[in-house]
């Protein structure tokens, strides 16, 4: 069974910086394409951050710049690493997986995920 545990979430100020991982077990997590995606009360979920099997990363406009989205297959684990935080970066952040069909390609759409975490709430103070 595949599983993704989402943690390092809580409140941060302004401008800091603030790392989230995910553990991934149930999959040969090499073989898989890695996305972070958030939610804010009523908006839709968006996708931020990706990473294909051979290292590849992809950013939403909104956070390029500010993250990056490293993984670590020795330990089975995808991070994300946030700087420069905005009170609007405020949100439900989940970690998603999915079998990539090329190598060098990630997607950052939902519907192209397979498995998801239970996410971790990131509150950015003013």
């Amino acid at each position: 069974q595949v599983q993704l545990v989402e943690s390092g979430g809580g409140s941060v100020q302004s401008g800091g910086s603030l790392r989230l991982s995910c553990a991934a077990s149930g999959l040969t997590f090499s073989s898989y394409c890695m996305g972070w995606f958030r939610q804010a009360p009523g908006q839709e979920r968006e996708g931020i951050a990706g990473i294909a099997r051979d290292d590849t990363t992809t950013y939403s406009d909104s956070v390029k710049g500010r993250l990056t989205i490293p993984r670590d297959n020795d330990n089975n684990t995808l991070y994300l690493q946030m700087n420069s935080q905005k009170p609007d970066d405020t949100a439900m952040y989940y970690c998603a997986a999915y079998v990539c069909r090329w190598r060098w390609s990630v997607r950052l759409t939902s519907h192209a995920y397979d498995y998801w975490g239970q996410g971790t709430q990131v509150t950015v103070a003013s």
